[in-house]
């Protein structure tokens, strides 16, 4: 039976890493947050971006529903920041009657901070298409980010 994988972690722990190799080995569709934000609205969304970033969540957990529906599986690089978020992804699905699992991309403190300063260097040179992290986005996302215990995680990942 086909199901929705949720990739749960901290920006720049490898969810879309992960991702596309699960695309491979499962044949899986890959939905992102980040993909669908860029290709439309481009990287600067100013006091909009949170709403853009809610009405796309929304958007392709329809979506996720649907191809789970029609017999593939989907993972949704997304981070799934929050415990409120990941339960409301749950139940969302389970509503709808599609299997789900989350599985935790687990960083360290060094090795986050070291792909920070890669991922901005090479946003700077041109050769990538990713947000940059300043010091505003990795504090926010410090207060945001709820690291899923071992009862939230279907699979746990060390990175």
């Amino acid at each position: 039976m086909a199901k929705v994988i949720m990739l749960c972690g901290r920006l720049c722990s490898g969810k879309s890493t992960y991702a596309e190799r699960l695309r491979g080995e499962l044949g899986a569709v890959v939905l992102s947050v980040d993909e669908l934000m860029i290709a439309l609205l481009g990287r600067e969304t100013g006091d909009m971006h949170d709403e853009y970033v809610r009405r796309a969540k929304s958007y392709l957990f329809g979506k996720a529903a649907d191809i789970a529906g029609a017999g593939a599986d989907v993972v949704l690089d997304q981070g799934f920041w929050s415990r409120s978020e990941r339960n409301e992804a749950r139940a969302f699905f389970a509503s709808r009657g599609v299997d789900r699992e989350l599985r935790y991309l687990r960083i360290s403190d060094d090795e986050w901070a070291r792909r920070i300063d890669k991922r901005n260097a090479e946003v700077a040179a041109g050769r990538s298409d990713a947000y940059f992290v300043d010091d505003g986005l990795r504090a926010k996302f410090i207060s945001m980010f709820e690291e899923p215990d071992e009862r939230e995680a279907d699979v746990t990942i060390e990175v």
